[in-house]
């Protein structure tokens, strides 16, 4: 087999954690105050939905109460930054790894964007589980060389286990 077909980024790593949720976290109960502080956040200057900080105002809509903007993080302000876990593609910009003892030249990398799917809305109270896992990954011949596309699925769910968030992002790597 010729070096060339022998390329690959794809690591040892990648094919273990293939299809294995990681990364989990546990977020603080969600507080009306943090809501009512990212609408405002996100939506300045204009004055945010009422839904998302009005109490008497939510309780008549079919929410039946304040909830959060879809893209609220209740993971957004840790006291502990988390380490880069397992679910997502390792092997970031200019590591150095070897296929077969023999080493594979550097890498650089990007964020390819993310597509999100939203569940049930977050509200006051709820405790948000995060997971994450490498989906799959696609090598391809490009312009710049071997490129690598990798798919990293994120899935939020609430206490009582209903989807809020999913998200695929997408890494590159050539």
């Amino acid at each position: 087999m010729s070096e060339a077909a022998s390329e690959t980024l794809v690591t040892e790593d990648m094919m273990e954690r293939k299809g294995v949720w990681a990364n989990q976290r546990t977020s603080p109960p969600v507080s009306e105050s943090d809501i009512r502080k990212w609408a405002i956040a996100t939506y300045w200057p204009e004055t945010p939905p009422r839904v998302y900080w009005d109490a008497d105002y939510a309780s008549t809509t079919k929410h039946r109460g304040i909830i959060a903007p879809p893209d609220f993080n209740p993971f957004a302000w840790p006291v502990h930054r988390p380490r880069r876990g397992a679910g997502a593609a390792r092997g970031a910009a200019g590591s150095a790894r070897t296929v077969d003892g023999k080493p594979v030249r550097r890498t650089t990398g990007m964020n390819g964007g993310q597509t999100d799917t939203y569940g049930v809305p977050m509200r006051p109270g709820d405790v948000i589980r995060s997971r994450s896992r490498l989906v799959r990954w696609e090598e391809r011949q490009g312009r710049l060389g071997l490129t690598l596309y990798t798919y990293t699925e994120t899935e939020w769910t609430n206490q009582d286990g209903a989807l809020v968030r999913r998200r695929i992002s997408t890494g590159i790597r050539y």
